[in-house]
């Protein structure tokens, strides 16, 4: 398939996949409408059998390939949802598929893509890395090298989800797609764009992986530097020349999100939706519930909640973290007297505010000079950000200033 796509191509790439990818629902959400003065609509491509809409390319991809490629087999360098897709539709379709994936990737999609057949080689610290690795193997092997976004075939298959938003949810006004690799929004772009020119289509990309953003101020497709995120889904150094030229006209506006607003809608998700999603797949929300998409304000707006696979070891701590963002976990540090009583005149004060005591750690080592004081970190559940004030004011008031930070300061609970 030539890199100059039509769409053409995507409609033919949605009648290839058809009988291999779930047709996945896109509903109205009346409790997110509410949250962000938008009539939300989520596309719950998550639900895919591997758990995210790489599936979509993967397979669009193995179709298009000669018998001689497909009886040789293929490679792909990936991580997480790319190599699961390939893994899972090269089973399928009887093809070998060999992934080669950084020695850090999670356990549990190194297990889930032997599980589907697929050989694994760890190799690298990184992705790229393992994309120098599985391109030697390719040489070497006479394997057929299949990109996770770089590739016209990947990004007409990642743009039937748009022709299928636009059957469900004909009067969407815009398509909020997360960006990594620039893959989706790329082929979401060029459909929607082309069957519905005054849709909007909005990018969400995380701080911490600025790609698509530097590749917009350069013109062309620059080596950023990316650092840790929830959103690991969209930690690409750099974004793909293909998708980049296809996106880049198409897309009328680019958002980006931190971390503490992933984590924030991760929590929303799995409260108001009762949906488990990934960091990338949680960042349309993410953006729609800050202030930068004010213009669609009660337009009717699709979010693409395109990925599940988030790692269980760390889901704990993203919630978590959520709840400090939300205000609703907070932590203080204060000194109280380190006589008897002490310690439960303050926690009797937290109680008497409403706050319920979820950790206490005394720091008697590091208190200073005075023998009678601790310091006490106090980790305290609440209900909100207004709680908290009205929970510091109180202490304040009671003799009890607090610190909501490593700093301490010498205070005392009065008696």
């Amino acid at each position: 398939m030539a890199a100059a796509l039509t769409i053409e191509d995507i409609q033919a790439a949605r009648q290839r996949i058809a009988d291999g990818v779930y047709l996945s629902p896109c509903p109205e959400s009346i409790p997110l409408s509410e949250l962000c003065g938008m009539h939300i609509f989520c596309k719950l491509d998550y639900l895919q059998r591997t758990g995210s809409f790489k599936e979509r390319g993967a397979r669009n991809a193995l179709l298009l390939m000669s018998d001689d490629k497909r009886r040789r087999g293929v490679i792909a360098a990936s991580a997480g949802n790319h190599a699961l897709g390939l893994a899972y539709h090269g089973q399928l379709l009887g093809i070998n598929v060999t992934v080669v994936m950084p020695r850090f990737a999670p356990l549990i999609k190194v297990t889930t893509c032997r599980n589907f057949g697929a050989r694994v080689i760890l190799e690298g610290e990184n992705y790229a890395d393992a994309q120098t690795k599985a391109l030697e193997l390719a040489a070497r092997d006479g394997l057929t090298f299949v990109p996770g976004f770089d590739d016209a075939a990947v990004v007409a298959g990642q743009g039937t989800i748009a022709l299928e938003v636009l059957q469900q949810v004909p009067q969407t006004d815009a398509i909020v797609v997360p960006v990594g690799g620039a893959g989706l929004i790329a082929g979401v772009a060029l459909a929607a764009k082309t069957l519905k020119p005054d849709i909007k289509i909005i990018g969400v990309e995380a701080a911490s992986a600025p790609g698509f953003g530097a590749a917009m101020m350069a013109g062309h497709p620059i080596e950023t530097t990316v650092r840790p995120t929830l959103a690991d889904g969209l930690a690409v150094s750099r974004v793909g020349e293909i998708p980049f030229e296809i996106a880049r006209t198409r897309v009328d506006k680019l958002v980006t999100v931190t971390e503490e607003s992933l984590s924030l809608a991760v929590l929303r998700l799995i409260e108001l939706e009762k949906s488990i999603v990934e960091g990338a797949g949680a960042a349309p929300l993410a953006a729609c519930m800050g202030n930068q998409l004010e213009s669609l304000q009660g337009k009717n707006v699709v979010l693409l909640l395109c990925g599940g696979n988030i790692d269980l070891t760390v889901l704990g701590r993203i919630i978590e973290r959520g709840l400090v963002a939300d205000g609703r976990l907070c932590r203080f540090t204060a000194v109280v007297s380190d006589r008897p009583g002490g310690l439960a005149k303050a926690a009797q004060l937290i109680g008497q505010c409403g706050a319920s005591i979820k950790d206490v750690e005394h720091d008697r080592a590091f208190s200073g000079a005075d023998l009678t004081a601790v310091n006490v970190m106090w980790t305290v559940e609440t209900a909100d950000r207004a709680h908290i004030a009205e929970l510091y004011r109180r202490l304040g008031e009671a003799g009890v200033p607090v610190v909501p930070s490593t700093q301490v300061v010498e205070v005392g609970v009065p008696g």
